[in-house]
């Protein structure tokens, strides 16, 4: 128990420290917002701090720290240095960049904001790949509450996979189409709260079932089951995403840039949310470790075996934590967990799809034909993906994930290198870019669904582990000569100067 509580003052004192590091070095200002220089009524309305904190929150959490965490908890307590650090050094700086610089940009999607500092070619990559994550996004936070809504209303005939697919799909439509505040900024709130009350709920409950099921400390063994051994890097850092950095973070973060009134909220609701994201999922992570190992099995290096049989974190073992460690509204709370949660991250999935093509293209956002258009085909394609095996749709979103993470990394430090007199401050954003640059080739040449190289056995993962530094590195020197070996030119810099901000 010692180290769970440890990580948890670790991560609310990275906020304090490291965040406001964070944000003195981007240096926020007094300028208008988007959201109070060019209000719309569609996606450019001002939100108080607190609505936007929490709809932040339940935009980039859904299931992602819930079902990762639990995944990444099948390697043991190691997975607590990687929330931990992961979510201080490289999440929040990543999710407080992403949606800063959209604020910067009058509110722009990441898209639009990579390719106005990362070049012409990079945008047109991150336009399709966004899109792509997006769909993937909807289809996996649609599928995964329709099975269990079947398993819910098996008595009820009509009441299929399908059915329920399609119910979802609608409420997609709406919630893509509608202005902001008719559903999300109204409801949103009230979901954030009950995914903090679920989390801390958990939390309480496996502190004091300690006794029979102790929280265990750290450990650096891998405790992977034997039966199913698979390596921590970089498939922990890839399985434990929302909980520590997640590329999906930055198509949500400009939905929240046309809503905040002041650059210096940014902080508390950009690089706060994914700190609380960091903490819901550190107690997912340490509740399911506690919960399913079995010290007797452990000298077989099975200790583990209980969650492997369930597969990691799914509806399976929500509901199966929630219902032992919460009885009584145990088995609602898992529904509002497993159902609800992914339902809010799908539906602001589609509607950031629908921001990015309207960008693209300069289309007009209040014109509600014009949202039809883009809305419509959008929800066509998620429902036709959603027929494929869902296994399949997750760990290619996966991957992408981590990937445009890795992206807009590099973006961040691209900015900071070419806008700020002082350049030394883009490794802030450099060294965690160069992290997840590694992380993600690896993965790439390692995985099954990708170069496949895990079947040549040890000769594989050397080969996958050579090429992801190798290739870390060789973006690492490029960007050093492109920041450090161009000319200075600190266009929004000065500009802001002008305007009396202060560095």
């Amino acid at each position: 128990m010692v180290t769970f509580l440890l990580c948890i003052a670790m991560l609310v004192v990275g906020y304090v420290i490291y965040g406001r590091a964070v944000e003195k070095f981007f240096a926020p200002s007094n300028n208008p917002t988007p959201a109070i220089a060019n209000p719309d009524g569609i996606d450019y309305v001002p939100m108080s701090n607190a609505k936007a904190f929490l709809v932040q929150l339940l935009n980039i959490a859904g299931l992602g720290p819930i079902f990762g965490a639990i995944s990444g908890a099948l390697w043991g307590p190691s997975v607590y240095l990687w929330i931990v650090f992961g979510t201080i050094l490289a999440g929040g700086v990543h999710d407080y960049m992403s949606g800063m610089l959209s604020v910067r940009n009058d509110g722009a999607s990441i898209t639009e904001v990579t390719g106005k500092y990362m070049g012409k070619i990079m945008q047109s990559i991150m336009r399709v790949f966004g899109l792509v994550l997006l769909v993937l996004v909807g289809v996996v936070f649609m599928v995964g509450p329709a099975g269990l809504l079947a398993k819910l209303t098996a008595n009820v005939s009509f009441l299929n996979i399908q059915t329920w697919t399609l119910i979802i799909l609608v409420y997609y439509f709406l919630a893509t189409l509608l202005p902001i505040d008719k559903i999300i900024g109204r409801f949103y709130p009230i979901f954030g709260i009950c995914l903090i009350l679920m989390a801390i709920g958990i939390a309480v409950s496996t502190m004091i079932h300690s006794a029979e099921r102790p929280m265990m400390e750290l450990t650096l063994v891998n405790l992977y089951p034997a039966t199913g051994k698979r390596p921590i890097w970089p498939l922990m850092f890839i399985t434990v995403a929302c909980g520590a950095i997640s590329g999906f973070h930055a198509t949500q973060s400009p939905v929240i840039a046309r809503t905040i009134k002041n650059e210096k909220d940014g902080r508390k609701i950009f690089y706060g949310a994914m700190v609380a994201e960091g903490i819901i999922a550190m107690i997912w992570a340490a509740a399911a470790i506690a919960f399913y190992y079995d010290p007797s099995k452990a000298a077989s290096g099975m200790g583990l075996e209980a969650l492997l049989k369930v597969k990691g974190g799914n509806s399976t073992s929500v509901y199966e934590m929630c219902k032992a460690l919460l009885p009584g509204v145990g088995t609602v709370i898992a529904m509002l967990g497993v159902i609800a949660c992914p339902i809010t991250s799908g539906d602001t999935a589609f509607r950031s799809a629908r921001m990015i093509v309207f960008d693209w293209f300069k289309l007009d956002e209040k014109r509600l034909k014009i949202r039809l258009s883009v809305a419509v085909p959008l929800l066509l394609v998620g429902y036709v993906i959603s027929k494929i095996n869902y296994g399949v749709v997750w760990r290619y979103f996966s991957w992408s994930n981590q990937t445009l993470a890795m992206i807009v990394l590099w973006c961040g430090a691209t900015y900071f290198a070419t806008n700020y007199p002082n350049k030394n401050l883009c490794w802030i954003c450099a060294i965690p870019a160069t992290f997840m640059s590694s992380v993600s080739v690896t993965y790439l040449m390692y995985a099954p669904e990708c170069f496949n190289l895990i079947k040549q056995g040890h000769t594989g993962i050397v080969i996958s582990y050579a090429v992801g530094i190798i290739v870390a590195l060789a973006f690492l020197v490029i960007f050093i000569v492109r920041a450090y070996l161009s000319p200075e030119k600190c266009v929004e810099y000065q500009k802001s100067v002008k305007l009396g901000r202060k560095e």
